[in-house]
């Protein structure tokens, strides 16, 4: 019975007891007795009907414990809970410690796509979510949750936490767009094509479903929006790969590589992680002109190993001293008083260089060209002119060669002729000397 319904039947009590002393010729002590048993008569009434400030009390505890029943759960709330049920578009849970439902949408199980829950959850699975909706309506006491908003938010607090500290983490390509991938790292993040490698990759679908590492380039939680690096990583395992390398390279040593660019000054040799430099004038052993004449890209070339700096990265190379050096050949094969065929190469003040054998040159000093008197090569030679040479001294260890032309020609009267003529007196008698024929005619010159 309600407070309202209690006042008005006491009030009608009153009433029937003012008519009753109206009509009745009692005395005021019957009038006094019978207050007296309207007296028992409401307190008999109250016994039946309740006390009305009790019933008021129980109103306000049944007001206050639904307010109570509703501020149980807040939106944003992190809870609790263990599956007891699977339907096809939402899954529910015993709350913890409540004796609300949970319930979980299936858009709000995961950030993966699914079909249907069995995907990824089961019965008695225990599950945490965060509150999205409260309702506390008559027979229901439900509160809505999300599973993918709390992995959301701590995903985004775990990548954040990644960027400060430069970090990498591990994520799974879910899709691949024209611009680059869709990865799973928790959320969905993306990385661009251009920062998936440190080089130009034209089949991004090799990647499809494949597990990454990564770095968190950028991330702004309030537009859902992770940008992921990839290529920072392949730039630092080839850095250390590339310096694993330089400090294993041993001056001396040869090995193979491969050439992969030319320049005006030389050409560049892969070496596998890392380039070396084999300038022009380690090419060959024969005059190069230009770099194209000796090697071409992609040419597979075995190279020696002339100076390693690990700090600069920089690594000098030589194709022509990874081979037998020419002149080793030749002093196997000739000797001083040869006799052999030759080509001028080239003409200077001195003399000129004639290539004997392809790569090895000798000198021909200017005084070794003729029995003739030559005052410079060019009169009596010239680049390209064949001659016979004589070989007149090897020495191996500066590689050089003494060769000369007139040892191959006999001498003529000509040149004998030529040649400016000296007096001598090789008599042994002793003749006047001048003091014996002038005497001492000159000793009064004053000089």
């Amino acid at each position: 019975m309600t407070t309202d319904n209690f006042k008005n039947e006491e009030n009608q009590e009153e009433t029937n007891i003012s008519t009753d002393n109206q009509d009745s010729p009692e005395t005021s002590e019957d009038v006094s007795s019978l207050e007296h048993g309207n007296d028992e008569e409401v307190s008999s009434t109250e016994e039946n009907n309740g006390d009305p400030t009790e019933e008021s009390q129980a109103a306000s505890d049944e007001v206050a414990d639904e307010a109570a029943h509703q501020a149980e759960f807040e939106v944003g709330q992190t809870v609790s809970g263990t599956v007891y049920k699977i339907e096809d578009k939402f899954v529910k849970a015993h709350i913890e410690g409540s004796d609300f439902e949970g319930i979980v949408p299936i858009s709000q199980l995961t950030s993966k796509r699914i079909e249907r829950p069995e995907e990824i959850i089961s019965e008695d699975d225990s599950i945490e979510g965060v509150v999205i909706k409260v309702e506390n309506e008559q027979d229901r006491n439900n509160v809505i949750l999300s599973i993918r908003k709390l992995e959301e938010s701590n995903a985004y607090d775990s990548l954040q936490s990644a960027k400060d500290n430069d970090e990498t983490i591990t994520g799974t390509v879910m899709e691949v767009v024209k611009a680059g991938l869709v990865i799973d790292v928790g959320v969905r993040g993306f990385i661009p094509a251009s920062l998936l490698s440190d080089a130009y990759i034209e089949d991004l679908e090799q990647f499809d479903g494949q597990d990454l590492e990564v770095k968190v380039e950028d991330i702004e939680p309030e537009k859902n929006r992770v940008i992921l690096n990839r290529k920072r990583i392949v730039e630092s395992e080839k850095a250390a790969e590339r310096q694993k390398q330089l400090e294993s390279l041993e001056n001396g040593s040869i090995i193979e590589g491969e050439v992969v660019r030319i320049t005006t000054f030389g050409a560049f040799i892969n070496l596998g992680e890392v380039d070396g430099l084999a300038h022009i004038s380690e090419l060959s052993y024969q005059r190069v002109e230009k770099v194209e004449d000796a090697v071409s890209i992609g040419d597979t070339v075995q190279v020696k190993i002339l100076d390693v700096d690990p700090e600069q990265e920089r690594i000098s190379l030589s194709l022509k001293q990874a081979q037998e050096s020419p002149f080793e050949g030749f002093a196997k094969e000739y000797s001083a008083g040869d006799v052999l065929e030759g080509t001028v190469k080239r003409l200077v003040d001195f003399g000129a260089f004639v290539e004997v054998t392809p790569g090895v040159e000798g000198l021909v000093h200017v005084s070794e060209i003729s029995h003739d008197h030559v005052a410079v090569p060019s009169d009596a030679l010239q680049e390209g002119q064949t001659v016979d040479v004589k070989i007149l001294s090897l020495n191996e260890d500066s590689e050089k060669i003494s060769l000369s032309i007139k040892e191959t020609t006999e001498k003529t009267a000509a040149s004998t002729e030529d040649q400016p003529k000296v007096y001598r007196d090789d008599s042994q008698d002793e003749g006047p000397t001048l003091g014996d024929v002038f005497g001492d005619r000159f000793k009064d010159l004053d000089i």
